[in-house]
C-alpha cells in the first residue's frame, strides 16, 4: 500500500484479526480495559500475519518482506503495522523478541521435524516463549523480573497445546511438531500419524494405542509448562490478572478437549465450546472478586486509536 492508514484504522484491523482467528484470546483480552486491550490486538495480528505468510504464501521473499518492513518501520507497508508501531513506543517491547520470532517463522520454511524436545524448545523460544515477554509491557506486572520466565513458560504451553490439537493441519502443510525421539518411544511413526489423518481417527490396537499413549505424553508435557506459568500469573494484579487467568483456563480447555477424546485429536478438532468459553471467563471474573467488564468503549488518555477497538464480541490460532 502506498499511503499509512489512521492509526485507529490500523488498530480497528487488528482487533479484527483477533476476533476472526484467536476466539480464546480475544475473549480473555476482553477483560482488558481498552486502552491495553488494543496492544494485545496488535501484537496478536502481527504474530498471526507473519503466520499466514508461512502457512499460506509459504515463500521466504514474503517473510522476509514483512520483517524488512517491521524492522525500517515503514508503517505504509501494510495496514496492521501503524498499531505494531505504536504498541512497541507505547510499551516499550524489547525488539529482540521480534528478531526471535521472526527467526523461528523463517526456520518453518525450511525445518520439517524436530529430532528432540530440546530442538523444539528451541524453535518455541522464538516462536512462543517471546509472545510471553511481549506481552508483560501491556500487562505491566508490579516485578516484571519475577514474572517473566513463567510467562516464556505459559507461551510454550499454549503453543504446546496448538501442536498436540493440530497434529493432522501440520502433517498437511509437511511438518511435524512432536518430537522424532518421542515417537520412537512410542513406537509410532511419521506414517503412523498420516495414516491415521487420512483415515480421520486413530486405528484399533496396537497401534492405535501406542498413537494414544504418544499423545497423553504431549499432554502431561504441556501441562507441566501452565504449572511453571502459574506463579506469574499469581505474579499479575488486577485486570492483568483475570485476563491471562482466563487465556489459561480456555487453552486448558483445549487440552481436556483432546483427553475426553481420549487422545485422538484426528477424529475432528479439539475445540471448547462456546458456552463452556463462556463460562471459564464468568468462572474467573467471579473468582477474582470483580463484575464483568462492561461492553462499551474506553477511550485510554493519550490514546489515539483507542476508539477503534470496541469491547465487540497464538502459534496464533482460533480456538
Amino acid at each position: 500500500m502506498s499511503d499509512t492508514v489512521t492509526l485507529a484504522a490500523s488498530y480497528a484491523r487488528c482487533r479484527e484479526v483477533m476476533r476472526r482467528h484467536g476466539r480464546s484470546y480475544y475473549l480473555a483480552a476482553r477483560l482488558l480495559p481498552a486502552d491495553r486491550r488494543r496492544h494485545v490486538h496488535a501484537l496478536y495480528a502481527f504474530t498471526r500475519h507473519a503466520d499466514d505468510l508461512v502457512d499460506v504464501a509459504g515463500t521466504p521473499a514474503d517473510l522476509r518482506a514483512w520483517a524488512a518492513a517491521f524492522t525500517a518501520r515503514r508503517a505504509g507497508a501494510h495496514p496492521l503495522l501503524p498499531a505494531v508501531f505504536d504498541t512497541v513506543d507505547r510499551c516499550g517491547q524489547d525488539p529482540a523478541d521480534f528478531t526471535a520470532f521472526l527467526a523461528s517463522m523463517a526456520m518453518d520454511l525450511q525445518v520439517t521435524a524436530y529430532p528432540t524436545y530440546a530442538d523444539l524448545l528451541g524453535y518455541m523460544e522464538g516462536s512462543a516463549a517471546v509472545i510471553g515477554t511481549m506481552m508483560l509491557p501491556v500487562l505491566d506486572p508490579p516485578d516484571p523480573a519475577a514474572v517473566r520466565e513463567p510467562a516464556r513458560q505459559l507461551g510454550l504451553a499454549f503453543q504446546l497445546t496448538n501442536f498436540i490439537r493440530d497434529v493432522g493441519e501440520d502433517l498437511d502443510r509437511g511438518r511435524l511438531y512432536l518430537p522424532l525421539a518421542d515417537l520412537d518411544r512410542y513406537g509410532v511413526t511419521r506414517a503412523d500419524l498420516a495414516a491415521a489423518h487420512r483415515a480421520g481417527g486413530l486405528p484399533a490396537a496396537p497401534a492405535g494405542e501406542r498413537i494414544r499413549a504418544l499423545i497423553a505424553a504431549e499432554v502431561d508435557r504441556a501441562r507441566e509448562h501452565y504449572a511453571a506459568a502459574e506463579p506469574g500469573i499469581q505474579g499479575l494484579r488486577g485486570a492483568s490478572r483475570t485476563c491471562i487467568r482466563a487465556a489459561r483456563r480456555l487453552y486448558g480447555g483445549i487440552l481436556e478437549e483432546v483427553v475426553a477424546r481420549r487422545y485422538d485429536v484426528f477424529a475432528g478438532r479439539a475445540v471448547v465450546p462456546r458456552r463452556r468459553r463462556l463460562a471459564a471467563v464468568l468462572a474467573t471474573v467471579l473468582s477474582a472478586g470483580a463484575p464483568p467488564r462492561p461492553a462499551g468503549r474506553r477511550v485510554g488518555r493519550g490514546a489515539p486509536g483507542a476508539a477503534g477497538t470496541p469491547a465487540s464480541g497464538g502459534r496464533p490460532d482460533a480456538a
